[in-house]
């Protein structure tokens, strides 16, 4: 394979990559790292990927696979939680805040579920892909990951339920 050919396989999934090392190490730069490691390992290991159906499935893998890594290691101490912004014009600065801070809860909540129900909902509700696919990156069956996606958006609604009702636990 060459550098063209490499560059046309991967490229469409940088995106998707980093999004998935964001949502599981939180931190930009750990993402951004992550994202960096993983293309230099495709790179290094371009002659097998030919043996892959997808491509973009084996990377995504790689990615879970590799963040959780980082997780376990000794530096996971040292990440840092950082919220996303939003901004949307003609908005009051309080609905401005109320949207900061719900976005900033949902964050927390889905950084709170376990690590399977966290990838299950980075790559179907952030990533859009299908159950197979879900399933196939993650060594389950396609029920199963319904299943996980289902429990960890009613936990999130659950808390997010509790949250809007009674105010920060």
């Amino acid at each position: 394979m060459n550098q063209a050919e490499f560059l046309h396989q991967v490229m469409p999934i940088k995106d998707k990559v980093f999004r998935l090392a964001k949502r599981l190490l939180v931190s930009t730069e750990e993402a951004e790292d992550a994202t960096q490691e993983l293309f230099f390992k495709l790179w290094k290991n371009k002659g097998k990927l030919t043996k892959y159906k997808s491509v973009e499935a084996f990377a995504m893998t790689m990615t879970k696979n590799y963040c959780f890594d980082r997780l376990k290691s000794k530096q996971a101490s040292n990440l840092t939680l950082i919220h996303s912004n939003y901004k949307e014009s003609g908005t009051s600065l309080q609905k401005i805040i109320e949207l900061k801070d719900s976005v900033s809860l949902v964050h927390t909540l889905i950084n709170e579920l376990p690590e399977q129900q966290k990838v299950i909902i980075q790559l179907r509700d952030v990533e859009e892909y299908e159950f197979e696919e879900i399933g196939k990156m993650l060594d389950m069956k396609p029920t199963a990951v319904r299943v996980s996606l289902s429990r960890a958006r009613k936990t999130i609604k659950e808390q997010l339920i509790k949250q809007h009702n009674y105010g920060v636990s």
